[in-house]
């Protein structure tokens, strides 16, 4: 099923791109150049994608015949093969070439994970010159990939999503950015929940354990000392703790009478602590 969902994502995104042809002569040869240089071996463009293969026919211009290849592998997927010219030597020399010479390296030999499953953009090329070239070409665009072999084949990828959006929005794949700027903002919102959840539970089992020690601690001072003898605001807070285990400081400040504040409850209930320290400690050296 995450294959599935990988090949959706990156399928869509190429469909997407494949669709935007573009008008101007230079970045036409420019993307014709990418998808022959990284999706071509001996004059033949290979694609798995049929709107990625009609693309490179338009490009083509003499509407060469695309070529269906039913796949023998796992999930029998199909390869569409056509002529294509082979792409010329020299090096793209403005931006919107670099980005159609890309977006047409992406569209040969690219895939993006889907964003479910991590971030991840890679270009598998099928020789060391080819990827140096695309490197030159990515680092010119600002955004200079990463680079390792993979069955003896380079690898050029991303993992960082600011640098796959970067990426994204140099080829033209806008759309894209939007779902993957979707999903940051919902684990993000995610993160923010969780930790708000963890913080809150935190904060309720030290309540929790706090009112324990202060009921044990006014047991203590009642059973030896006796909550009589504490003066009115002490005995009072006393009884609140004990009617009351679960509620809170402020809570309970609001029950005495006249209210008093947080901080006030808090002092009353360390001076009942201390006491029952205090007792503990006499009947321990007796």
């Amino acid at each position: 099923m995450a294959i599935a969902n990988r090949v959706s994502f990156s399928a869509d995104v190429k469909d997407a791109l494949a669709r935007d042809v573009p008008t101007n002569a230079a970045a036409r040869a420019a993307l014709r150049d990418g998808l022959a240089r990284y999706g071509g071996r001996d004059g033949i463009f290979r694609t798995q994608r049929p709107a990625v293969a009609r693309l490179a026919r338009v490009l083509a211009g003499d509407s060469p015949s695309i070529t269906k290849l039913v796949g023998m592998r796992l999930y029998r997927t199909a390869t569409y093969a056509l002529a294509i010219p082979a792409p010329t030597a020299r090096m793209p020399r403005t931006q919107p070439e670099r980005r159609m010479e890309a977006r047409g390296a992406f569209l040969a030999c690219g895939s993006l994970a889907t964003p479910a499953h991590g971030y991840h953009l890679e270009f598998v090329i099928a020789d060391e010159h080819d990827a140096s070239r695309l490197t030159s070409i990515l680092t010119h665009l600002g955004i200079p990939p990463k680079r390792t072999i993979r069955k003896k084949r380079p690898l050029l990828y991303y993992k960082d999503l600011d640098l796959i959006v970067a990426v994204l929005g140099q080829i033209g794949a806008y759309a894209a950015v939007l779902q993957l700027e979707d999903v940051r903002a919902m684990k993000e919102t995610k993160n923010r929940i969780r930790r708000l959840v963890n913080t809150e539970a935190a904060n309720l089992d030290r309540a929790t354990s706090a009112s324990a020690a202060q009921r044990a601690a006014i047991a203590l001072v009642a059973d030896r000392y006796g909550l009589r003898k504490l003066s009115p605001a002490m005995r009072e807070i006393a009884q609140l703790r004990l009617q009351h285990p679960e509620e809170s400081l402020s809570q309970l400040g609001r029950r005495c009478r006249p209210a008093v504040p947080k901080a006030t409850v808090n002092g009353r209930l360390a001076s009942i602590l201390r006491l029952a320290r205090r007792l503990r400690e006499g009947a321990a050296r007796v």
